[in-house]
Parts: structure tokens; sequence; C-alpha cells
């Protein structure tokens, strides 16, 4: 019995199907060079805002992740240096929200500060 074209063609497509399939599953991601990016700047920006006085803690350890994070991508370990990344970068967006926060809050206590001294003012010129 002769094969036909047909047969010949679906074994075609199977092959190429389990070519593709193949290579996609040896197929890796990218360098995380994006992600030690992101975290090298959002540390960056946590130290911006203060993070060492406000959050000192948390920019520590956002540091610490990155250096583990360089660290790991120096000797190939990239997943690894992915995962450190995105850490370090979290940690440090946390930091930064923190030192926003504890500015935000010092800020509005010199504001209420101002508005006692000033109804104390007004309440004293009105007693005159």
């Amino acid at each position: 019995m002769a094969t036909s074209f047909a047969q010949i063609r679906s074994g075609l497509q199977v092959l190429a199907f389990a070519t593709v399939l193949a290579l996609t599953a040896c197929a890796s991601l990218p360098p995380p060079t994006a992600e030690l990016a992101t975290a090298q700047q959002a540390v960056a920006r946590a130290g911006d805002a203060d993070a060492d006085q406000y959050a000192a803690d948390e920019v520590s350890q956002a540091r610490r992740a990155l250096e583990l994070a360089q660290a790991a991508m120096a000797q190939g370990r990239e997943d690894e240096a992915r995962s450190l990344a995105v850490q370090a970068a979290a940690v440090a967006d946390l930091a930064h929200a923190y030192s926003r926060r504890a500015v935000a809050d010092t800020e509005l206590a010199q504001r209420r500060a101002e508005i006692s001294q000033l109804r104390s003012r007004l309440g004293m010129e009105g007693g005159q």
C-alpha cells in the first residue's frame, strides 16, 4: 500500500509541531536586565525620598536583595537574579511609600500646629 500525500503532510505537521514545542520548552527567558534596572531605579527612588531616615529596615532589605540579584546575575543564575530583583524593587517601593507617608505626616503635623497658633492669635486678638 502506497503512502498518500495526506499521510505525509499529516506526519510533517506533527513533526513540525513537535519541533516547535521542543524549541519552546528549551527556550529560556531573556536575562533579567530589565528587572535589575527596575530594582536599581526603585532603590534610588527610595533613597531620594529619605527612606534611610523613615524606612531604614525596608531600604536596607531592598539594597541587600539588589546586591544578591546582581551577584546571582554575575554567576549566571538568571532565575534567582530575576526573583531577587523583583523582590528588591517591591521592597524599595514599600520603603518609598513609607518614607512619603512619614514626610506627609510630618508636614500635616506642622500645618496643624500653624493652624493652632493662628487660632490662638485670633482668639487673643478678638478678646482685646
